[in-house]
């Protein structure tokens, strides 16, 4: 087992199974709660959720300084590790905040050890690209994100609405989702860091081994991965299959 590590950033993309992983280590008991706490559009719900100050207005130091320790807090969930998920597209927005609070740093790893302690990084990618870019398409136009394993709603961000397929949307997602991936190999090699990288559909069929080896990589203990129940259920099925070959007979 390596050292343990202060804090662990989950590197993902939209519909990654970062929501599914998530849920395994916060049920592990050692590996924090991560959560999205510095997506650009959660800031003022976290914000309320933890109930900073009124009189902190957003973009101050002040507020970068109390949103910074109550994400922390949060992210830790009493356990040794504080948790981080975070998408590609929300880094940039994290960086300039951070660098404001701990400026003259010379690079975004050095104000992300500054901030969270020496951090260890996990880079969640999915295989099958035509099958994630279809699972967003399928919950913006739907409004549910993930369902219980017993199909109970989880999370529903708008009124149900039919998904209709729509190769246009389909399209752009692959591109934005291919490009989201290469944002974040890029990032890895300029910071010069060496990420533990897996895939969704391994994590999926063989979660005990993927969280196993993601604990050793953050100094906890391995066999807290054992016996481990998943939080949410895969949404694909005929409709999501049906989508794919008309996308791949109109490519063709």
């Amino acid at each position: 087992m390596t050292e343990p590590v202060a804090a662990y950033i989950l590197c993902g993309t939209p519909r990654s199974g970062s929501t599914l992983l998530c849920g395994y280590l916060a049920a592990t008991g050692v590996a924090g709660q991560p959560d999205s706490f510095f997506r650009t559009q959660s800031i003022d719900w976290w914000a309320k959720y933890w109930g900073l100050p009124l009189e902190l207005r957003r973009g101050t130091n002040a507020f970068l300084s109390a949103y910074l320790a109550a994400a922390i807090a949060e992210g830790h969930g009493n356990t040794p590790v504080f948790g981080l998920r975070l998408m590609r597209e929300n880094l940039g927005d994290m960086s300039a905040a951070l660098d404001r609070l701990f400026p003259g740093l010379p690079t975004d790893a050095a104000r992300i050890d500054t901030a969270f302690g020496p951090t260890r990084y996990l880079h969640l990618r999915r295989r099958d690209k035509l099958a994630q870019a279809i699972s967003l398409v399928r919950a913006e136009q739907s409004g549910l994100w993930h369902v219980a394993p017993d199909g109970t709603e989880v999370e529903r961000l708008a009124p149900h609405r039919d998904p209709v397929y729509d190769f246009d949307a389909i399209d752009r997602e692959v591109k934005a989702l291919e490009a989201y991936e290469q944002g974040w190999t890029d990032w890895f090699t300029a910071q010069r860091i060496v990420p533990l990288a897996f895939h969704y559909e391994d994590l999926a069929d063989t979660p005990e081994r993927v969280l196993s080896a993601i604990l050793d990589h953050i100094g906890q203990d391995p066999a807290k991965a054992r016996g481990l129940e998943p939080t949410v259920a895969r949404l694909s099925d005929a409709l999501s299959a049906e989508w794919a070959a008309r996308y791949r007979a109109q490519v063709c």
